[in-house]
């Protein structure tokens, strides 16, 4: 008899402890947690997809246009499809081109941020700045249409390198001393091509003036089409041609071109 009741009670306690284990190997409970994990996954994919949906900033160029009185090359800043921004990184300049780039370029920039296209209007007196803005400025939004709406790489992986590409940054050279006086270039450039180039230094005082007015416009205009030190001199000013070269070759040294 008393063998049969340890029995007894070895039986009810091994039931005890079975009905205290279930919940923890209960198949319902198990596959709720194991359910938890791809939800919280599934949400995580979905931001990620919304935040690549998301249009970002870039910039773009357009092509240089050559006009009768200096190249034209027009710099767009976009989001989202839209112009944010409108600049001219070249323009005629010297003498009266410079009034009339100063009068003209604002206007147009103005213009094609409100227009989002090319159908501007001309700026009356600036006619060849006008044209060669205009051209310009749809090479750039045909760029932005064959990229996709945007230059911006941040929302695309095959792109990571567009951006800083198209970054622009400015490179002086050193001072070439002359026997009129000082030559220095500087350069704006976009990754390794040269969009912009100006005398911020050149003889200046009686025929000097005149001289600097005649060839320093040339000598951008030739270095931006060479992207490179190896332009011709302009015929009458070879003291001017051959500083603006040294300081030149000395900007693209420190730039790495």
């Amino acid at each position: 008899m008393r063998r049969f009741v340890l029995a007894s009670a070895a039986t009810v306690s091994g039931i005890v402890l079975l009905l205290a284990l279930k919940p923890a190997s209960d198949p319902a409970a198990a596959s709720a947690q194991a359910g938890a994990v791809p939800q919280q996954t599934a949400a995580a994919q979905g931001a990620q997809g919304g935040a690549a949906e998301q249009a970002g900033a870039g910039t773009v160029l357009g092509d240089v246009v050559r006009t009768e009185y200096g190249p034209v090359q027009v710099r767009l800043t976009m989001s989202g499809g839209k112009i944010t921004k409108a600049e001219a990184v070249q323009a005629p300049a010297g003498g009266t081109s410079s009034q009339k780039t100063e009068l003209s370029v604002p206007k147009l920039n103005q213009e094609a941020v409100a227009a989002g296209s090319a159908d501007i209007d001309s700026v009356s007196g600036a006619t060849y700045t006008s044209e060669g803005y205009k051209k310009s400025l749809q090479s750039a939004l045909d760029k932005v249409k064959t990229s996709g709406g945007t230059s911006d790489s941040s929302s695309s992986p095959g792109k990571a390198s567009a951006t800083p590409a198209a970054q622009a940054r400015v490179v002086t050279g050193t001072v070439a001393n002359t026997q009129y006086g000082p030559v220095q270039v500087r350069l704006t450039l976009a990754g390794k091509k040269i969009t912009k180039a100006e005398a911020v230094q050149a003889p200046s005082g009686g025929t000097s003036s005149q001289k600097t007015e005649l060839s320093v416009p040339k000598l951008n205009q030739e270095t931006v089409a060479a992207g490179s030190a190896d332009i011709d001199s302009v015929s009458g000013a070879t003291y001017t041609s051959e500083g603006y070269k040294k300081s030149l070759q000395s900007a693209l040294d420190k730039a790495g071109v």
